[in-house]
């Protein structure tokens, strides 16, 4: 059985997929990318402001599944350039500060609205 939660505390889907599916307890969360919810405005000031506002977006997703970083067990993280990887990775380390879930990082030529990073995770209830 699946549900789908979905808030307006992050963005709209920008296309046919929910912002997250429940199935059983485990929580799967759609890539977020740095749009400010209820706006079109995207945060692309610096990556470190983008990759936050990317970690608000799944909070917010997380938060209204009833759960939390603290329950994430898997991340993918896409950047349009490795070269970001270290800031990146710097503010993603601030949400996961003990016992960080497995991960992937990759770098891919192109991301939605041409933003810098997008991630997805994976959590439990």
């Amino acid at each position: 059985m699946k549900k789908i939660i979905n808030t307006e505390n992050a963005p709209a889907p920008i296309g046919p997929y929910s912002q997250s599916t429940l199935a059983g307890n485990t929580l799967y969360v759609s890539g977020q990318i740095a749009i400010v919810p209820g706006s079109d405005q995207i945060m692309l000031d610096s990556i470190e402001e983008e990759t936050h506002q990317v970690m608000k977006n799944m909070g917010a997703i997380l938060e209204a599944a009833g759960t939390s970083y603290s329950n994430v067990v898997k991340c993918s993280i896409f950047v349009s350039d490795m070269g970001n990887f270290g800031k990146i990775n710097a503010v993603y380390g601030e949400y996961f500060s003990s016992n960080p879930p497995a991960r992937e990082t990759v770098e891919v030529s192109c991301l939605p609205k041409n933003v810098n990073v997008e991630i997805s995770c994976i959590a439990v209830l």
